[in-house]
């Protein structure tokens, strides 16, 4: 059961506890109700505390966060690790691989993995990813381990992701164009004045064989908004029939959430991590010419 503790500084001498942990902690009402029915949830000094209390200067608070009972089907599948720690875990997450149970998929998602690695750990984690990728999107996916960690760090990593996108593109740009779904589809999104806000800042890294390496910096983070705005702009993904790529090279869209950067919740401490190119975008790469994208260190 995780414990997390705070000193309370001069300038909240005075204030009540409730007030405290909303505004210094950051506890949400609905975390704060689920303390307030664990033993000892919420403590002041080592003593069971009630949210009206007056705080001192100096005092320290704890909490107790509740231990996890949602659980979904454990699945014994390799799970490549990048970070973890006592409040989350990082992973890198492969392409085929849905973030939920979906059909077809209804016991082989990255939920049922984690899950099945927490047991073998002798814990039980309910899955928290603070964001999503699509099920052949690869790279690092951000699990929370309390409901703490998962409200800190929500709309708060800063994403790299790359992609092979057809054409040549060079320089650098913004996109600008509002996404909603496409008319007649429940899934497919476009272009669409009827839309919501959606900004993608772009990078483009080297050319070859008809791609360009592109970097992308998610301002917004709408469903398909990568893959919707390089085709809107005649750029479609590699691999991405979906928006009009073509899959003479790859079977998915080349897509990887490459690079994060966020401050951990609790140490407060600048986190950067990243992770390689899946080998079939490697491989791509390597057959347009741009080699020194495909190294695995």
């Amino acid at each position: 059961m995780r414990e997390l503790s705070f000193s309370v500084p001069q300038e909240y001498d005075g204030i009540r506890l409730k007030s405290f942990l909303r505004s210094y902690c950051g506890i949400s009402a609905r975390l704060m109700i689920r303390l307030k029915r664990e033993p000892m949830g919420i403590a002041r000094n080592g003593l069971h505390a009630i949210v009206t209390e007056t705080l001192n200067a100096g005092d320290t608070v704890c909490i107790r966060m509740p231990g996890d009972t949602k659980l979904h089907e454990p699945l014994s599948v390799p799970l490549a690790v990048v970070y973890e720690d006592s409040d989350l875990l990082i992973v890198d997450k492969p392409s085929g691989m849905p973030m939920y149970p979906t059909p077809g998929h209804d016991c082989d998602s990255l939920a049922n993995a984690v899950a099945a690695y927490s047991l073998s750990k002798g814990e039980r984690l309910s899955f928290r990813p603070v964001y999503r990728l699509d099920k052949d999107t690869t790279g690092l996916v951000v699990l929370a381990k309390n409901s703490y960690c998962a409200a800190q760090l929500a709309a708060k990593i800063e994403k790299e992701y790359v992609a092979v996108c057809e054409g040549i593109l060079m320089g650098e740009g913004t996109i600008d164009e509002p996404i909603g779904l496409k008319e007649g589809h429940s899934i497919q999104r476009e272009v669409t004045e009827k839309g919501e806000r959606a900004v993608t800042h772009w990078r483009a890294l080297r050319s070859g064989g008809g791609h360009t390496l592109v970097s992308f910096r998610l301002r917004t983070g709408r469903t398909h908004q990568i893959r919707v705005h390089m085709a809107h702009i005649g750029h479609p993904l590699a691999g991405d029939d979906f928006y009009g790529g073509g899959l003479r090279f790859l079977s998915r869209q080349a897509l990887h959430c490459m690079n994060i950067h966020f401050i951990h919740p609790v140490t407060q401490r600048e986190t950067d991590l990243s992770c390689t190119l899946p080998s079939d975008m490697r491989s791509l790469l390597a057959g347009c010419g741009m080699e020194e994208y495909t190294k695995t260190e």
